[in-house]
């Protein structure tokens, strides 16, 4: 038996370490998710470890306004859609770097996965880059991560009837620039 201190001491100590462990399982699960994410909404491979850990950092300070009553994937999408627009605002990402593009691509596994063969995703990855960056992120919360509209529009903090809007505005760049990319393949003989 403790003293009335050591009570405490220890109640205290069980409430601080809750939401450090709670935090710890988000971390664990979703880490994968952030990450697709970032790279989804433009952020170079050379920087997504950063940005998803600063990310992270944002999540685990705020994790005191997530609903749990809501699904944990479109709140930490927002999340990414603000880090990836701080991102592309700082100058120093405006600059073009030589070399960069040297960089291997990172495949990044997510929902594409679905589609049958790499070639098949990677034309998916590049249409969605194509996508306007204001019509993005619902197209990918929608068709890829399969978030319902409403969902959708809280999460981006806009009205519902702009969701519907600009998810269909950006299916129609989605369609278009598969569209255009299949037909340079044609043209190209098949290289892509």
């Amino acid at each position: 038996p403790g003293t009335p201190r050591a009570m405490s001491d220890v109640a205290s100590h069980d409430a601080h370490d809750a939401p450090r462990a709670r935090f710890d399982a988000i971390f664990e699960a979703e880490f994968a998710y952030m990450w697709r994410s970032l790279a989804r909404l433009g952020v170079p491979t050379r920087d997504l470890e950063d940005v998803t850990h600063d990310a992270f950092m944002e999540v685990y300070r705020r994790l005191d306004t997530y609903d749990a009553a809501r699904p944990i994937r479109p709140w930490l999408f927002a999340f990414a859609f603000r880090m990836a627009s701080d991102y592309r605002r700082l100058a120093r990402h405006r600059v073009e770097v030589i070399g960069a593009d040297a960089e291997p691509s990172e495949h990044v596994p997510g929902a594409e996965e679905l589609l049958q063969d790499k070639q098949s995703r990677l034309l998916v990855e590049r249409a969605v880059a194509k996508i306007h960056e204001e019509r993005r992120p619902v197209f990918i919360l929608h068709d890829l991560d399969e978030v319902p509209i409403p969902e959708v529009a809280r999460t981006l903090s806009i009205p519902l009837n702009t969701a519907y809007s600009r998810l269909r505005l950006a299916r129609d760049e989605f369609r278009a620039a598969v569209h255009r990319m299949k037909n340079e393949k044609s043209l190209s003989g098949g290289v892509a």
